[in-house]
């Protein structure tokens, strides 16, 4: 064990224990505007705000690997962030997660693409 000190990387934030994340399937990170989703045994991480209207996707439910909306009957594939079919809306944006112990981590540096 010779990295007691080292955490992951720079730019990667400590949110919840896992415990807390499997006791209550949608945990808003304190400060940010993102959720962590425990979906059947992995841990996914995304914006908070649905892309479509901007409700508080915190307030909504999880099933069959999908992140309910509370506002709309959309939903989205906590895979890949894509949107139920047939709504005008972009994809929900998915963080990079990494579970460290009983420690989630996510990847929140803000990385814009280059024009």
């Amino acid at each position: 064990m010779g990295d007691a000190g080292a955490g992951p990387d720079e730019g990667w934030t400590a949110v919840c224990d896992l415990d807390r994340l499997k006791a209550e399937t949608i945990v808003r990170v304190a400060g940010r505007d993102l959720l962590v989703i425990w979906n059947d045994g992995d841990v996914v991480a995304c914006e908070r705000a649905c892309p479509h209207e901007q409700a508080d996707l915190g307030l909504g439910r999880v099933a069959a690997g999908r992140l309910f909306c509370p506002r709309h009957a959309a939903s989205f594939d906590l895979c890949d962030g894509a949107i139920t079919a047939g709504w005008p809306s972009p994809p929900l944006r998915l963080y990079p997660v990494r579970v460290a112990g009983e420690k989630i981590w996510v990847e929140v540096q803000e990385r814009r693409p280059g024009r």
